[in-house]
């Protein structure tokens, strides 16, 4: 187990889910990761608490019939001060899709856009400082921006999130371009340059990736429950992963974690 109390600045610090079936995408996130729920108030807009062992692992929402955003996973970094943060997104050319705002007395946050069209988002926690468990069974694990352009966002992202990006050496393949994002020695997110391979309706997005006890296992019970295996599962130096949606469309990936990614 895995249990964290707060994350550093710049690196990954909650995934958050906006469905339109908040009691269906309990039923499924429930049986695929052994999630528990901690529902709000109408106040809240029924915001809802996902756990793993009584720890805040992600969290979930009931999406508006006429939002302007689609059903989708979100992810967010950690920032001390999101105000700050703004600016420094709007100096390195991003744009800002939600001014910092108040959120009760759970946090600050802040979502933005990035140059190449990606939509990722800054927490400033209060009472709510992120996940609380990380690289298990129904955690959080990892993220990456998929876009297609890996060397504008690598240079925006090193700027907004105080990291170094690092090319991945792929003599043979070329056509495979990728960057981790690092704070010192630690690879805290990645940059997938989209290839021909991918469909051009696929707009640039943050992918978030949950870890599991087995990848086809989760393959499995994702497609009992409804949802789809979209692509693997396939091996990584990092460990097996697929791709996947739920019934309703969000699209996250699934992991088993490779033992050099868990003694990372």
């Amino acid at each position: 187990m895995s249990n964290v109390d707060g994350h550093d600045a710049g690196t990954p610090t909650w995934f958050d889910l906006m469905t339109p079936d908040l009691a269906g995408a309990q039923r499924f996130y429930g049986e695929l990761f052994g999630w528990t729920f901690l529902q709000g108030t109408a106040e809240t807009m029924y915001y809802t608490m996902c756990q793993k062992n009584g720890r805040n692992a992600a969290g979930m929402g009931k999406r508006p019939e006429d939002a302007p955003y689609p059903t989708a996973w979100s992810v967010y970094f950690d920032s001390k001060d999101v105000d700050a943060t703004a600016a420094r997104v709007r100096e390195a050319g991003g744009q800002l899709m939600m001014e910092p705002m108040d959120v009760m007395d759970q946090g600050r946050m802040l979502v933005c856009v990035d140059p190449t069209g990606a939509v990722f988002g800054y927490w400033q926690g209060r009472r709510h400082n992120g996940a609380q468990i990380i690289d298990e069974h129904g955690a959080m694990t990892w993220c990456e921006v998929n876009t297609r352009d890996g060397l504008k966002a690598s240079d925006f992202y090193a700027k907004v999130l105080d990291v170094e990006p690092r090319k991945w050496p792929m003599a043979e393949d070329p056509d495979f371009v990728y960057y981790t994002l690092h704070k010192g020695e630690k690879a805290v997110a990645g940059v997938m340059q989209m290839n021909a391979q991918w469909p051009d309706a696929i707009p640039p997005h943050w992918m978030p990736y949950f870890a599991v006890e087995s990848a086809e296992d989760a393959c499995k019970k994702i497609e009992s429950l409804g949802g789809k295996v979209m692509h693997g599962p396939f091996d990584s130096p990092y460990g097996r992963i697929a791709v996947v949606t739920d019934p309703y469309g969000a699209t996250f990936s699934i992991i088993k974690l490779s033992e050099a990614a868990m003694a990372a």
